[in-house]
């Protein structure tokens, strides 16, 4: 099974981190290597292909919570595991708690704050960055968690890239015309970078930022609605604080 890593989170030994990409237990077409039990894949499949997953990362399966993610505003604060109801954003404080971000074309964002020891994961399509859930997850963690922004550690993780994302005029006139480019009656829209600069708006350090740009579309290992339709599987980016760190 192979995961994709975070380079900045490496800097970090309290992290743990990993996001799934098709490859792994020999999985094969349509779903490949899929964590969404909501796609049509064998739901003992899935079973089995999470636990792998939770056990690659040294993470036990009881302690990794699941949002259903509705493409929301809602931020979800996090005690324990399992599915923890709907919501596109989930925080937590409690080491050894690992939070499941779903990804198959949204812009994924995983937050660590190593003064305060809280983490906190992001799902991003349109809908939520129109709703500014990621501008909204960040006031929470200052409010509640007393997070300074310029100590604040992110991983944007990957999405579908603004040449493959089209949209029409109604969804790109929501967001400054930096972010679209004019193709036909339609537009292409750069969602990722939307969230981008909204961390870097909020007084997020250029440094302390690592951007992917492996396009879910275009990379054939991750999983994309946009490409593959109703049987495209769904990758999971995992994040989570060590069981023996000192708060």
């Amino acid at each position: 099974m192979k995961l994709l890593q975070s380079e900045i989170f490496k800097k970090y030994p309290d992290v743990i981190f990993g996001f799934n990409i098709k490859d792994g237990l020999n999985r094969k077409e349509p779903y490949f290597f899929n964590m969404s039990m909501s796609v049509g894949d064998d739901e003992k499949i899935v079973d089995k292909n999470r636990a792998a997953f939770f056990s690659r990362l040294g993470l036990n399966g009881s302690n990794v919570a699941i949002q259903k993610q509705i493409h929301s505003d809602i931020i979800t604060y996090v005690t324990g595991g399992g599915i923890v109801g709907e919501s596109d954003a989930m925080i937590t404080d409690k080491p050894g708690m690992g939070l499941a971000i779903s990804v198959a074309d949204c812009t994924p964002i995983f937050i660590y704050d190593p003064e305060n020891k809280v983490i906190a994961g992001v799902h991003s399509g349109w809908k939520g960055t129109e709703k500014q859930i990621l501008h909204k997850t960040l006031e929470r963690l200052v409010k509640d968690f007393n997070s300074n922004p310029q100590n604040l550690i992110v991983y944007i993780g990957p999405c579908i890239s603004q040449i493959k994302y089209e949209v029409g005029k109604e969804v790109a006139s929501l967001f400054d015309k930096k972010y679209s480019i004019k193709n036909d009656d339609k537009y292409l829209l750069s969602v990722g970078d939307i969230n981008y600069d909204m961390l870097l708006n909020f007084g997020i350090l250029t440094d302390n930022i690592e951007y992917s740009k492996l396009c879910t579309y275009e990379n054939r290992n991750l999983h994309s609605y946009r490409r593959d339709g109703l049987k495209s599987g769904r990758s999971w980016g995992i994040i989570a604080m060590k069981n023996n760190i000192q708060k």
